[in-house]
């Protein structure tokens, strides 16, 4: 440049003139190769917001703050530029409400070394313009619907790449190894991947943290794992031995989860090579033979996870040594027989998973008892019997005290009652009688408890009330009796210091093994408003929504009584269901604010049911098979919310109430039998959408003709002649598609943010965003 400068000071000749002209010439060809300026970066972002709001012209992201008259593009928000403001080198447009198929003209942006488009509903292919970014070190398109197989064979320069949770297929067997020169992050889990990744990390030299799992990848796992430092193949159709040779050498590794796969043989011992180890997860293999004793001397160890596997049952003693692990998962290995005496002698060990391995017997003789330092014990899935062990109250550290599924028998030991930090307590599915303990009223810090399917008997004790924190209370099928007294209404009114204490906790390994079965049976997932995630438990969710719930974020739709609006909340519900419970329901039952699904049906109940219940934010509601009676409040219909109602088999009379067709999100209705009810079932709104077998055995209940004309409550005698005819069915056709219409949009809405929920917390998450502050701030000194 200086030389040229020169030149153009200097008295010149024709032909140093020429010369000028050539070099001026190759000059601006050679920075229009390089890529342009600022203004030519301008001129592509102002097409990239164009092209955004066409695809979503209502509710945009932060790119409509982009102002095009503002030439200093540095400004805009989501823009990163050069030190020198002179081009754009990142986009950050993450949960940015962007619809529609990738952007086509990324590369034009050639300074370009940061792009993350996460968390959006951006869909279709990959186009081949993004492999023309070749200065792109960092690529986040997670979490969205992006399909088509992976083609990014230019991006020589990428350092992160972040593909989790799209629909992307095909091979990488060919494609990865061509890109991966500079990788060190390589995200690819939750896609529809498969074919072999035995041999595409060996080209890969710098690559140190790589996640696979929740994919299609089978055959064998390949060579070269033990340079990583973290390593998550888990929930595909891997198979074959893991060989030592894999772990010779210097091996870096800290997380090795090869968890929900088809492995088999003997576990090499040779993993002790790896002292940096902090997670070994085996869980869910075909794993056989002994536990390798040579674990015991990686001292690093937190957590280890053997369950589902056909280890033997001898356990080796070095394993003591581990003073460092927390959390130790022998479920579903078939032990049978007593609990061996050494899990008595782990007192380091915090999280002691137990369940599905036969037990008999051995609580007492191993002493596990003793160890004071557990958070979470869990002896579901066995087979005790036997008084319930009153000596487990003594570890005062208890937080997940789990003994459901066994044949326990007898009574509840009232000392329960004295471990004050307990968070879920249950005894499920057992042959337990006699009452409910008082003392459980101490339990203040209580999230769940859990008495279903027992022989329990005597009243709810009213004490239970003192349980701020007790959202989820399941006493259904047993045979309890009196009153629902009104001070249970106050259960679960303050649960906010429960959940700030499992907020400031600062082990990280506090969800691992057995919270997919867990959340089956804890929240009911085929209710709602619990049905969303049903559809997308996998087992990494499943840690991540574990903890969400736990720390009481937000992840299931819910709304205020009487209003439309969704926001996410942390529902509770109260399953009563199978009892003997009689009396009125108490009109301060209305202080449940969180209360989202209410249970009492096969009880005994009577009387009116109070107008106050219209002013929970309920999504279901069950109250079959009682004596309740009088006028159906309207104050029902103020339940916007709600989806399920049962009102059959009861003694309600007066006027059927017209508010009840104002309950547009309504799937499942039923009103039968309940023969003292009359007035007029309106033919059109939500209720014309139900079948007649949701108003049978109401003699006096009026429908009109055309509504009957619909094929919907007919009488008795007209249901038995023949079917619909075409036009009929074109109706009810109608009808239906109104209401899915009407509700479609809050489900999707619901499903997209408890999915984005339940991946903002994971560890693998917090890795790469470590590296990617670590690459942002050498960009900075490198342009300094």
């Amino acid at each position: 440049m200086k030389i040229v400068t020169r030149l153009i000071m200097a008295d010149h000749d024709c032909e140093s003139l020429s010369l000028v002209s050539f070099l001026l010439l190759v000059l601006i060809t050679a920075i229009s190769v390089a890529g342009g300026s600022l203004d030519s970066d301008r001129e592509v972002l102002i097409d990239l917001k164009v092209y955004l709001e066409s695809h979503n012209p209502t509710n945009g992201g932060i790119y409509t703050a982009w102002k095009i008259e503002e030439h200093d593009v540095c400004q805009w928000p989501g823009i990163t530029c050069t030190p020198q403001r002179s081009r754009v080198t990142g986009i950050h447009l993450s949960e940015s409400l962007i619809a529609g198929g990738l952007f086509g003209n990324f590369s034009a942006l050639t300074q370009l070394t940061y792009l993350d488009l996460s968390r959006n509903t951006i869909g279709g292919p990959i186009p081949d313009d993004l492999s023309r970014c070749q200065k792109l070190k960092h690529l986040n398109l997670s979490h969205n619907i992006i399909e088509g197989e992976l083609n990014l064979t230019g991006l020589s320069n990428l350092e992160v790449l972040d593909l989790s949770t799209n629909r992307i297929a095909g091979s990488i067997h060919s494609s990865f190894p061509l890109f991966c020169n500079s990788l060190v992050v390589a995200n690819l889990s939750t896609n529809k991947l498969m074919g072999r990744i035995d041999k595409i990390f060996s080209g890969c030299r710098y690559l140190k943290y790589v996640d696979f799992s929740t994919s299609r990848f089978s055959g064998e796992i390949g060579a070269g794992l033990g340079k990583l430092v973290e390593l998550s193949v888990s929930e595909n159709f891997l198979s074959g031995n893991i060989s030592g040779s894999m772990f010779r050498g210097n091996c870096t590794l800290r997380v090795l989860d090869l968890s929900e796969n088809g492995f088999v043989g003997e576990f090499p011992g040779k993993i002790s090579e790896c002292q940096d180890l902090s997670v070994l997860n085996l869980w869910g293999n075909n794993f056989t033979g002994s536990i390798p004793a040579e674990i015991g001397f990686i001292s690093s160890l937190r957590g280890l996870y053997l369950g589902n596997n056909k280890f033997s049952r001898d356990i080796p003693e070095t394993l003591l040594k581990l003073s460092n692990l927390v959390f130790l998962d022998l479920s579903r290995n078939g032990f049978g027989g007593d609990i061996q005496k050494i899990l008595g002698s782990f007192t380091q060990v915090k999280y002691l998973v137990l369940h599905g391995n036969s037990y008999v017997g051995g609580i007492y003789s191993s002493k596990i008892f003793k160890l004071h330092n557990l958070f979470r014990l869990d002896l579901s899935f066995n087979n005790f019997s036997g008084k319930l062990p009153a000596e487990i109250s003594q570890i005062k550290s208890l937080k997940f005290l789990i003994l459901a599924y066994n044949n326990f028998s007898g009574g509840i030991p009232h000392e329960y009652g004295n471990m004050l930090g307990l968070q879920v307590l249950d005894l499920s599915f057992n042959r337990l009688t006699g009452s409910i303990p008082a003392s459980f009223g101490k339990l203040t810090s209580l999230l769940w408890l859990m008495l279903d399917s027992n022989s329990l008997s005597g009243e709810i004790p009213k004490e239970i009330g003192n349980c701020t924190s007790l959202l989820w209370f399941n006493v259904a099928n047993n045979l309890l009796s009196g009153g629902f007294h009104p001070q249970l209404s106050n259960m679960g009114s303050n649960p906010f210091p429960t959940f700030e204490v499992n907020r400031q906790s600062n082990d990280i390994i506090i969800a691992a093994t057995g919270e997919c079965l867990e959340l089956m049976r804890w929240l009911p997932v085929k209710s709602p408003p619990f049905l969303f995630i049903f559809a997308i438990l996998t087992k990494k969710n499943c840690r991540s929504l574990w903890r969400h719930i736990l720390e009481g974020e937000g992840l299931f739709p819910g709304c205020a009584a009487g209003l439309m609006a969704h926001t996410l909340e942390i529902p509770a519900y109260l399953q009563l269901s199978g009892n003997k419970i009689s009396g009125e329901i108490p009109a301060s039952i209305s202080q449940m604010k969180r209360l989202s699904m209410l249970h009492l049906g096969f009880n005994e109940f009577e009387g009116s049911l109070p107008p106050e219940i219209g002013k929970l934010p309920l999504s279901f509601l069950n109250l079959t098979h009682n004596n309740f009676s009088g006028q159906l409040p309207q104050q029902v219909g103020n339940l916007k919310c709600l989806r399920n109602l049962d009102l059959s088999w009861n003694n309600f009379s007066g006027t059927f109430p017209k508010s009840l067709n104002d309950l547009n999100e309504l799937s499942t209705f039923n009103i039968s039998y309940n023969p003292l009810i009359s007035g007029v079932i309106p033919v059109t709104g939500q209720l014309s959408t139900f079948e007649k077998t949701s108003f049978l055995g109401n003699p006096l209940l009026q429908f009109p003709t055309s509504f009957n004309r619909s094929g919907n409550n007919t009488s008795s005698e007209e249901a038995d002649n023949g079917r619909k005819g075409k036009e009929d069915k074109d109706e009810d056709a109608i009808d239906m598609s109104v209401f899915y219409w009407s509700t479609s949009s809050t489900y999707v809405a619901a499903l997209i943010g408890i999915v984005a929920l339940m991946y903002f917390d994971c560890p693998w998450n917090r890795a790469w965003f470590r590296l990617v502050n670590a690459f942002i701030a050498s960009a900075k000194s490198m342009w300094s």
